[in-house]
């Protein structure tokens, strides 16, 4: 059965207090260090899939905020109930498209954006939508801090090859780019892996990486 598919998901995460209600997210911007409650770093994944990565993160770093933005309910569903297994006080889900990311968090607000492993967007007419895409690129840059960073795993060559190739046209910046993450010891030191990651690098795919800044 596909995950997205999965009866009554969407009326489940509407009654969890681990996602924030739908209808509230056009009053988010500029609010989201009250939401929790102080004013440490915000960092978000867009498209986080089922959650490990930023609940493994949040348990290690209990004095950073974490949002994670999920589009498919059924897929989010399942980040809900490893919060309710274990609550993290510094971790809260979002269900919404991540095209419209810059209208939920105000001018400067994030401090870290992760991107991992997603949707490739195969077609060329498709490019767009592509999460490290120079028009998505233009919006992380304005909910960024001036001096925030993102960064971005994939085990698609293709899709980390056309990434790096939208840096310049979009003004940002490598850190570091790397195309086998696991045979670099010093990257891998505090690397968090995700659930694909693991399952990737098993079967012996190499996990591309970048790290950029404007």
């Amino acid at each position: 059965m596909r995950l997205r598919n999965i009866t009554g998901c969407r009326e489940r995460i509407a009654e969890t207090p681990y996602v924030v209600n739908e209808e509230e997210l056009g009053s988010c911007p500029g609010t989201w260090r009250s939401r929790f409650g102080n004013d440490h770093e915000i960092h978000i994944e867009i498209g986080m899939g089922k959650g490990q990565f930023l609940h493994t993160l949040a348990e290690q770093h209990p004095e950073i905020n974490y949002i994670g933005i999920e589009k498919y309910s059924a897929v989010l569903l399942r980040a809900v109930q490893k919060m309710e297994e274990h609550p993290k006080e510094n971790l809260i889900f979002l269900r919404m498209d991540a095209e419209a990311v810059d209208q939920v968090f105000g001018e400067g607000e994030v401090d870290r954006i992760y991107l991992n492993f997603s949707d490739p967007w195969p077609k060329d007419r498709h490019a767009k939508r592509r999460l490290p895409s120079r028009e998505f690129l233009a919006r992380y840059d304005r909910i960024l801090k001036k001096d925030g960073f993102l960064e971005f795993k994939t085990d698609n060559r293709a899709l980390f090859d056309f990434a790096v190739e939208e840096l310049e046209p979009a003004g940002w910046k490598a850190d570091f780019i790397t195309y086998d993450l696991h045979a670099d010891e010093g990257l891998m030191e505090g690397n968090v892996m995700t659930e694909y990651e693991e399952r990737f690098s098993a079967a012996g795919n190499p996990i591309c990486k970048y790290r950029i800044h404007r």
